[in-house]
């Protein structure tokens, strides 16, 4: 677990509810339980400042670090598509974005691995790109990045879901989502009843990195695209009863971290 997705991953989950802000020495001792060590800690929070997702705030007489908008907003997304808060019924049509992808290596990869944060799939060699679902972001990321593109509102007229094969490997999502329960279930059923808070803390974190890590691969297809007995539908509900069980006890010991004297 690097440092910079774990810190995503603390802010999103638990200080985003908490004023979006913590001291310096609470993000280590936070982040220690995971085997994180604090220089990591800092060389990530530096990074961050410079990609603007975090703005350095005095808290009391300690030096600490909040969100900033962009990171707010992005977090909000995230979160509404990890816990599924939002219901949407799909109306049939795909938002398709037909564009002239960036000449430059990397900024092309990084507006790919935006686009599928953002839900959308990719047809062909990357000039075109679709999803069930509008992203407003996803307009908003194109014209920012300057890279030219037209959208449209439209329904397959076939079969859809041979449509979606080609966008995205649900036959490889589904392994990795059975992978994802083999792998966290130790992680979850070792935290019981008489296990500390900080444990209970240190798995809960590591199911949830874990489950957030789809947001780059899933795009949450409506019922009407996918599979039959859809492995994402298992994990997400061992996903939920999970970070619902040990939510309590996570929330205990983040607490007590905040509130702890340098």
């Amino acid at each position: 677990m690097r440092a910079r997705s774990a810190l995503f991953d603390l802010y999103g989950d638990h200080l985003r509810n908490r004023g979006g802000a913590a001291p310096i020495a609470a993000l280590v001792r936070l982040l220690a339980p995971l085997g994180i060590a604090a220089p990591a800690v800092r060389t990530a929070v530096s990074r961050m400042l410079r990609q603007d997702w975090l703005t350095p705030v005095r808290l009391g007489r300690q030096r600490g670090y909040a969100l900033t908008g962009r990171a707010v907003r992005r977090l909000d997304s995230a979160g509404a598509r990890i816990y599924r808060t939002a219901r949407r019924e799909w109306d049939g049509h795909f938002d398709l974005l037909v564009l002239t992808p960036p000449t430059d290596r990397t900024a092309r990869a990084r507006m790919a691995a935006q686009l599928q944060l953002f839900g959308y799939g990719r047809l062909g060699d990357g000039s075109t790109w679709l999803s069930p679902w509008q992203a407003e972001e996803a307009g908003q990321l194109l014209t920012e990045a300057g890279v030219p593109h037209e959208r449209f509102h439209a329904r397959h007229g076939g079969d859809a879901t041979a449509l979606v094969a080609r966008a995205w490997d649900l036959r490889d999502l589904g392994l990795a989502y059975e992978k994802f329960i083999d792998e966290l279930e130790p992680v979850v059923s070792a935290i019981g009843p008489m296990s500390g808070d900080e444990a209970a803390y240190a798995a809960r974190f590591r199911l949830v990195h874990a489950f957030r890590a789809f947001l780059f691969r899933d795009p949450q297809l409506p019922a009407a695209l996918l599979p039959a007995g859809w492995a994402g539908s298992a994990a997400a509900a061992f996903f939920d009863a999970q970070a619902a069980r040990l939510r309590p006890a996570a929330d205990r010991h983040v607490d007590r971290m905040l509130t702890e004297t340098t």
